[in-house]
């Protein structure tokens, strides 16, 4: 098990929930029983979304393709970059990308698949992965169990874990199968 003092991962996707999910639009295509639930109810291409507070960006997030299924309460993305700014809106605390992400509207919950990848600059930590799950209501992040995790740190930490499964409130990472690399372990990390 690898316990890390703090984790701001659960920020970023607070922050990916809260960037849909507080978003309303409706169109009407007329007879909606004639439609099924497989079909979007809006499409969006090109997306750049900019969170602002204060005048100062809070957050940015790009999309290739955006689409919002009223019934079923998802939004589905494809090609995302994503980022996170620190109060005053100068520096990226979080960024990322990922294939493709799916957010439940209701509960926050989040699901990417297809190269993901998010860097804590506040961490010094980056995390490589095919997939990663997100449990809004108990800060849960997980890869699933078979799934490979590539974690990076300036000081020389490299290594790999199968099935990483975080409880971010208590701030512990574990992994369900093999870990193998290096991890490098120094008195700062400690003071984070």
């Amino acid at each position: 098990m690898i316990k890390k003092k703090k984790s701001s991962c659960f920020a970023l996707f607070c922050l990916l929930a809260s960037v849909f999910t507080n978003t309303s639009c409706t169109f009407d295509y007329g007879d909606k029983e004639s439609s099924g639930n497989d079909h979007p109810d809006l499409i969006m291409e090109n997306v750049e979304y900019v969170r602002v507070r204060s005048a100062n960006p809070l957050a940015k997030l790009q999309a290739e393709r955006v689409e919002r299924y009223e019934k079923q309460n998802l939004i589905k993305l494809q090609n995302t970059t994503f980022e996170q700014y620190d109060e005053q809106g100068k520096e990226i605390n979080i960024s990322g990308k990922t294939g493709n992400a799916t957010i439940e509207i209701d509960t926050g919950n989040i699901f990417m698949d297809s190269n993901v990848r998010i860097e804590v600059k506040k961490e010094d930590i980056i995390l490589e992965t095919y997939r990663l799950e997100w449990i809004d209501k108990s800060k849960y992040l997980s890869t699933g169990d078979n799934n490979e995790v590539f974690v990076y740190r300036q000081n020389g930490t490299v290594f790999t874990g199968v099935g990483l499964q975080s409880d971010t409130r208590k701030r512990n990472w574990e992994f369900t199968g093999s870990v193998r690399g290096t991890y490098t372990y120094s008195d700062e990390d400690t003071e984070k």
